[in-house]
């Protein structure tokens, strides 16, 4: 319904402003001079006046619909729901909004379809009085702009003010957006360090969340040893390291050729290629890792007597050095060739070789470049998930033989919350402070970047 009303309000738009284009043209005659401003910011005017209205409304309908249903059903069957716990609540909730919309459900009760049938009839009546809004919402614009009409209005005054506030908006809602996020984990985290400690999870050497709950006479107590964080960072660390191993230098190697080696055809056909790469889904990467990389490598560890696991931190993190090449390559060959040509002109001119001027002229002059790009790799690789499960599995090991199998902070965020979860308990917040840890990692990496780049900017600028 609600892609259906924006497309209807698209279709008024166009044609608002058409109609008023010609009503400014209309009152301007044969002298276009006369017009404050010019047609298309009248038709933008009667455009906006005519859609905006309907638009609040539409996003207010989508914002709170399911709430006043939820609201109505709880009135409804307040008996009902006093027996359930929170997440039958939910499931209830969930259940009579599926049936409302024709799907099916495989726990059903008689009061779920009896719900099911309550919010169809309302969701029905609900469309009815949207659309009716939608048409009134339309025509008081309309007929505002309408009215407003004359070839002295300020229409272009209007619209740019109009622009600048959807622009600032826009801009608001990043930065609420990322508010909301830090705040979120924040005080979840906070949640889950009231129950267990913060230096138990900072600095335990043990993970394991399925046992995180232990007999303690009739009552269960959570058992704040089996959250040590200390193995989900170093396999973390270590899988990024491995794949920073591959992707550093291939990807640092091409960028350098591409900008300063390979001719226009080479080039042209090169670059695009290599940045296929990024386009493939990590999932292909995942399966490439365990059907392929990861018997390659066993098959090569058991040719010269070494035990190799079949998932190992050494075939996740080279398949994930492979799948991040892209990242380091295509910034770097653009930081090389933003280098300006006088300063590989001066340096060959005083008689240096090309791979002299490359290595103490061009990366130098880049570096602030070259090291965003590695930090943005390196922030690719630590929030990489699919490759991770697939070719290193979900065992918490603190190792450094990448010839085992280890486990990453995103992969046990993941795992903690599969499925249906309520957020009450230690083991499900845990993946909030494994988020805000994550967040704290990526946070720091990005604050050195910029130091490294402010401090050799500055350099040669």
């Amino acid at each position: 319904m609600f892609f259906q009303g924006l497309l209807v309000l698209l279709i008024v738009a166009v044609a608002a402003y058409v109609i008023f284009s010609r009503r400014a043209l209309a009152l301007a005659g044969d002298d276009i001079a006369s017009l404050h401003s010019r047609p298309s910011y009248h038709g933008t005017f009667g455009a906006i006046c005519a859609v905006l209205p309907a638009f609040i409304v539409l996003a207010l309908w989508a914002i709170l619909e399911n709430s006043v249903f939820e609201a109505r059903l709880s009135g409804l069957y307040a008996g009902h729901l006093a027996s359930l716990t929170p997440a039958q609540v939910t499931g209830f909730f969930r259940d009579a909004f599926t049936l409302s919309e024709g799907g099916a459900i495989t726990t059903g009760t008689p009061e779920s379809e009896a719900a099911g049938t309550v919010v169809a009839a309302m969701r029905q009546t609900s469309h009815l009085l949207l659309w009716v809004v939608l048409v009134l919402a339309v025509a008081a614009g309309t007929f505002f702009a309408w009215r407003r009409m004359a070839a002295s209005y300020r229409a272009r005054h209007f619209v740019e003010r109009t622009i600048m506030v959807a622009l600032a908006a826009s801009s608001a809602v990043a930065i609420v957006t990322t508010i909301g996020i830090v705040l979120s984990l924040i005080f979840e985290s906070f949640r889950f360090f009231s129950v267990v400690p913060l230096h138990d999870f900072l600095f335990g050497l043990h993970w394991s969340p399925q046992g995180a709950f232990v007999a303690a006479g009739a009552e269960e107590q959570v058992n704040p040893e089996v959250f040590g964080a200390i193995p989900l960072i170093a396999g973390t660390l270590f899988i990024t390291f491995i794949a920073m191993m591959v992707a550093a230098p291939v990807g640092l190697l091409a960028a350098i050729y591409l900008s300063d080696y390979a001719g226009p055809k080479m080039r042209a056909v090169a670059k695009p290629v290599l940045e296929v790469l990024a386009g493939i889904p990590t999932v292909v990467y995942g399966f490439f890792a365990a059907l392929t990389v990861a018997p390659f490598f066993r098959g090569i560890g058991e040719s010269v007597g070494l035990s190799v696991s079949s998932e190992s931190a050494l075939a996740a993190g080279v398949v994930m050095g492979i799948m991040i090449i892209p990242f380091v390559s295509s910034l770097s060959d653009d930081v090389i060739n933003a280098v300006p040509q006088s300063l590989r002109d001066g340096s060959m001119g005083l008689g240096a070789t090309r791979s002299e001027t490359i290595r103490r002229v061009v990366l130098p002059a880049a570096l602030p470049g070259i090291v965003s790009a590695l930090i943005l790799a390196v922030s690719r690789a630590i929030g990489e998930t699919m490759i991770v499960v697939m070719a290193a599995g979900l065992a918490a090991n603190l190792t450094i033989n990448p010839l085992e199998a280890v486990t990453t902070v995103t992969v046990q965020i993941v795992t903690l919350l599969v499925g249906d979860q309520e957020f009450d308990s230690a083991k499900t917040l845990a993946a909030f402070a494994l988020g805000l840890l994550l967040f704290c990692v990526t946070l720091t990496l990005n604050i050195i970047a910029l130091r490294v780049v402010q401090k050799y900017r500055e350099q040669y600028d």
